[in-house]
């Protein structure tokens, strides 16, 4: 029985040693051993690792990227003189955990912390030199990178590296906005409706010049080819009437007169003064005409 408890004692002992002195880092983790309170080792590799029980303890520290977030928004003075209200994110890891652990005692606030505050004098002196129209459009880039590349020099002794800068939001101040933005937004858009107006006008001007010419040149072919039909009618008109004279002269010019007595005595108020004795009345006067006249 005796055998029975002290084997069990010394197999609770083994495994409160190991379970004491072993332990596993994540691949997302750097492992940091202390001895007696000092650094004694930083564990970079993923596994299963030892350490010696009541003398080491082991911290671990997240290796992944990391963000800052701005929260609200800073007030910072462009080379114009102008505000604006910038926010912005920062992505940053830890490349050296022991420097990390020395300058902040493995506290992610900490750190977060010291790095928003270097980030927010480099946006200011970046954003101090440039103009509204450069940090809002073409040189925004430029302004950034100059911005990741002046925080990590001063974190490059902390442990951390600075993956990139972003500004998110660059607005004007309410102040800003109401005196001057917002006038200039309508006078813009206003010039742009002017512009529209005159591009339309002129456009409408052309659709309606040639609509007119179109017009003048469908007139001149329809009359031209009246004409031409006209033309036509009248010359088989003209043959037809040869025809008809040529073969009985008498007759054609018999009815001639006829059509231009009809002509003439439309109406009963017509009145025609012609002299009795010409050859308008020849018919009126002899029915045989003409050729009673000959014989």
């Amino acid at each position: 029985m005796n055998r029975i408890v002290l084997g069990a004692i010394v197999l609770a002992v083994v495994a409160l040693l190991l379970r004491t002195s072993v332990f596993v880092v994540d691949q997302r983790q750097f492992a940091i051993v202390f001895e007696f309170g000092q650094i004694h080792k930083v564990i970079a590799e993923p596994g299963l690792h030892f350490k010696w029980p009541m003398v080491q303890n082991v911290e671990t520290l997240d290796r992944r990227i990391l963000t800052i977030d701005s929260g609200a928004p800073d007030r910072v003075q462009t080379s114009e003189k102008k505000n604006l209200l910038i926010d912005y994110f920062v992505k940053w890891r830890v490349t050296d955990p022991k420097a990390y652990w020395i300058s902040f005692q493995g506290s992610e606030r900490a750190a977060e912390e010291r790095m928003s505050t270097l980030v927010r004098d480099a946006m200011n002196q970046a954003v101090n030199r440039r103009t509204v129209t450069q940090i809002t459009s073409h040189a925004r880039e430029e302004a950034m990178e100059e911005i990741r590349v002046a925080v990590q020099e001063r974190v490059k002794d902390l442990g951390v590296t600075i993956v990139d800068v972003r500004l998110r939001h660059v607005d004007f101040v309410p102040e800003i906005m109401t005196a001057s933005v917002y006038p200039r937004m309508m006078a813009e858009r206003r010039r742009v409706a002017n512009e529209q107006r005159s591009i339309g006008g002129a456009e409408a001007e052309k659709i309606k010049a040639d609509a007119d010419r179109q017009r003048e040149v469908l007139l001149a072919e329809a009359y031209r080819a009246a004409q031409q039909v006209k033309g036509e009618g009248d010359a088989r008109a003209a043959a037809i009437y040869a025809k008809a004279f040529g073969a009985n002269p008498e007759f054609y010019a018999f009815y001639r007169s006829l059509d231009a007595y009809k002509q003439s005595f439309k109406s009963r108020a017509d009145t025609i003064i012609v002299d009795p004795s010409s050859e308008f009345f020849k018919y009126m006067k002899n029915s045989g005409g003409a050729a009673a006249a000959a014989r």
